[in-house]
């Protein structure tokens, strides 16, 4: 027995030692003040120093709000304009709803993208993208135009393709120019290009358009900033119109710009990382008419106006700008592109060089007041919708369910008299209703799939195509859903066509869409346009569209018909019920027209967003909010749908099946004339093909739209009856 005891205790002694040791270090933890030998500070001591912390940061803001109200610069890439950004997008870098904490930029539009280092005299890649314009929604290829082409040892910077890029035309090609880490280079030519007849009175259109070229460098989009000004611009422009006052001719005249200086904006920091990290890259354009004796350029070539001895800075002046016309005999205008770099090192760390992309777009508070102008539309229908399912709903039911004679019976009034016709098929086609519904259900389930994603970090939108793509894909695989729906309808509907109820609820909305897009699409490649989809792509849609979203849909289709056929609390007449005259406001179109309009109002500000970043060239990336949105319009919807069905009802009308789903898919026709308005108040497109691009695009997605909300109305409109008449007891 000694023996045993010994050994326990020897075994425990360890144990409790180890415990000792946890002991002391978790009291340590509790009191750090103690365990550094100092004293925990006292209540007035955190208060003073809370105090002082709160007095800096409203002498930061003053400080700050008067450099604003001075004017002070904003864009450039000094420490004191980046902190000036900084505060003004603090709004946006701020993340969190309960702990609020704030991130770089770059880590919220690209999240996961790690900084790319450089080293001494490194080739650079430097891609050209898209020739496009606000004014036409018609871009081109930048080697579509009359411009020099990249040599073959050009470095190029290798970018996955996705179908949504070549779909919008998105295509990354080397430039001409050749940019080395470290390297300054002066005026440096490139070549000459004779430009004449069709091509430059093409060149002239272009400019007077205000067409810009975009270029991209270390993924980041070339810049034109203003320090005077105080703003900056993606893109430079082709060429600019001079007025007759400013250039002392008798009409306007158009110039070229030929000559780039290019500044590349770089950080160093020895104690973190190696080499340069590129935090800015601007363009300045010149419109310069070089000397030249040759017809033959190359980068040696010696140019009194560009890289000879004593030769001048190149710098925009009228007396020698390069005008946009033929010679005197109507010979081509020979045009010699230049360019030069300069590297300017800058206090701008890479983690904030998105910052000034950003200066001067619209604050996430008016989001918030969006959604909170629109919760109060919710607010408003959930009251309505409260009243009519507690109070008079409640009432009514009790009231039915207490008659017990036919004297009573005979004495029903309201919604309860048509019970026997309520769930009676719609009379004018059943396979339309079911087919639009089915689609409007897929179109829902695609877009908050794709919603979904984005909050996931799994697709960007600012990645070049990447939304497009992911929306494409995710409504075809989500084919199965529109044909379970749609079947399930059909079905109840007493529908016996199942096979073309399957074949229209697969080909209708994508085939309205692909002719649609077809015919615009030839449009467009008679404009050689960047948009235009070549035949390959369409072929490869078609396919996709057979092969992958047709077999899916008779999938869903099978099993939809295969499912029990949706029970109702009440069986149907064999004599439809006579319906009373309805005052003009309650029947179609007016109840059509007044329903739409609170689902189109819960939505239109986000709206103006989403606009903006399709047609004016803006960054949109706040999902979140985008999903908080869908929410609100999924609710608006069902709220409208449930008290006009209600009214319907108490009119005595059992016509609610197409009713339910008109009432809320004319929020696609007010989107539509909000689009009229956006183009004619926002846009300043010229030409036909602009405004045939922009109504076609438009068109698509106000049908998409009424889609939606009309699926959302519908069977927000079948759980309601199906509720209320199963609640009240029918002989």
């Amino acid at each position: 027995m000694t023996t045993v005891t010994m050994v326990s205790t020897g075994r425990r002694r360890p144990l409790m030692r180890f415990v000792a040791l946890l002991v002391v270090a978790f009291l340590g933890l509790l009191s750090p003040a103690a365990a550094g030998g100092g004293k925990k500070p006292s209540r007035a001591e955190r208060k003073a120093v809370r105090k002082e912390q709160i007095e800096k940061a409203k002498a930061q803001v003053q400080k700050f709000e008067q450099m604003k109200k001075d004017g002070a610069d904003m864009i450039s890439n000094t420490k004191e304009a980046a902190a000036l950004r900084s505060y003004e997008l603090r709004k946006k870098k701020t993340r969190g709803i309960i702990r609020k904490r704030e991130k770089p930029i770059s880590s919220i539009l690209f999240p996961g993208m790690a900084p790319e280092e450089y080293s001494k005299n490194e080739l650079i890649p430097i891609n050209v993208e898209l020739v496009e314009s606000r004014k036409t929604q018609v871009p081109y290829k930048f080697y579509d135009l009359p411009v020099c082409r990249a040599p073959q040892e050009a470095a190029v910077r290798k970018v996955r393709k996705n179908l949504g890029a070549r779909l919008q035309g998105y295509k990354q090609q080397a430039s001409p120019y050749e940019i080395r880490v470290g390297i300054n280079k002066s005026c440096t030519p490139i070549c000459m290009v004779s430009i004449g007849g069709r091509k430059l009175r093409w060149l002239r259109k272009l400019v007077e358009r205000q067409y810009r070229v975009h270029i991209n460098l270390d993924q980041l989009p070339v810049l034109m900033r203003s320090k005077e000004l105080n703003y900056a611009v993606r893109g430079y422009p082709l060429g600019f119109k001079a007025p007759a006052s400013y250039t002392g001719l008798k009409s306007d005249e158009l110039y070229l710009f030929n000559h780039l200086k290019f500044t590349v904006s770089y950080h160093e920091d020895p104690s973190q990382f190696d080499g340069m990290r590129i935090t800015g890259f601007d363009v300045h354009p010149v419109s310069i008419e070089h000397k030249v004796d040759t017809d033959t350029i190359t980068s040696a070539t010696q140019i009194s106006t560009c890289n000879a001895d004593g030769a001048l800075e190149v710098v925009n002046d009228p007396a020698t700008y390069l005008a946009l016309r033929s010679g005197s005999s109507g010979e081509p205008l020979k045009v010699v592109y230049s360019y030069e770099v300069e590297w300017e090192e800058s206090d701008v760390e890479w983690t904030d060089r998105w910052d000034v992309y950003l200066v001067g777009s619209p604050d996430d508070d008016i989001h918030y007041f969006a959604i909170v102008n629109s919760l109060m539309i919710v607010l408003f229908l959930f009251g309505a919708v409260a009243t009519i399912m507690i109070r008079t709903l409640r009432k009514d039911i009790a009231g039915y369910n207490e008659m017990q004679t036919i004297e009573d019976a005979q004495e029903e009034t309201g919604w309860k008299l048509v019970h026997g016709d309520v769930f009676r098929p719609p009379s004018f086609s059943p396979m339309i209703l079911s087919v639009a519904v089915g689609t409007g259900v897929q179109i829902g389930v695609c877009f908050f799939s794709v919603l979904l994603c984005s909050l996931l970090k799994l697709v960007n939108p600012m990645k070049k195509g990447q939304a497009l793509t992911s929306i494409v894909v995710l409504y075809v695989l989500s084919g199965t859903v529109s044909g379970y729906y749609s079947s399930r309808l059909y079905k109840f509907c007493d529908g016996k066509a199942w096979k073309r109820n399957t074949m229209l609820t697969a080909v209708s909305f994508p085939g309205l869409l692909v002719t649609m897009f077809t015919i615009l699409n030839i449009f467009l490649s008679f404009a050689k346009a960047a948009t235009a989809v070549p035949f390959w792509l369409v072929i490869s849609m078609f396919l996709l569209w057979v092969c992958v979203s047709t077999p899916l849909v008779f999938a869903g289709s099978y099993l939809g018909f295969r499912a029990d056929k949706t029970d109702v609390p009440t069986k149907t007449n064999q004599i439809a019920r006579f319906i009373p005259e309805q005052p003009f406001y309650a029947d179609v179109p007016f109840s059509c027209l007044f329903g739409g309009i609170l689902p189109f109002g819960s939505v239109c500000i986000e709206l103006f967003f989403i606009m903006s970043a399709l047609w004016l060239h803006q960054y949109f990336y706040m999902m979140g909010f985008l999903m908080a949105v869908l929410f609100i319009l999924v609710a608006t919807c069902s709220m409208v749908s449930i008290v006009m069905c209600y009214l319907q009802l108490c009119g005595e009308d059992h016509r609610w099946w197409w009713k339910s789903f008109w009432n809320c898919a004319t929020a696609g026709v007010y989107l539509f004339l909000y689009a009229l308005w956006f183009l004619s108040s926002k846009l300043d497109l010229i030409g036909f093909l602009p405004i045939l691009v922009y109504l076609t695009y438009m068109s698509m997605i106000s049908i998409a739209f009424g889609l939606l909300c009309g699926a959302i109305g519908f069977y927000s409109c079948f759980w309601f009856t199906k509720k209320i008449y199963g609640a009240v007891k029918v002989d």
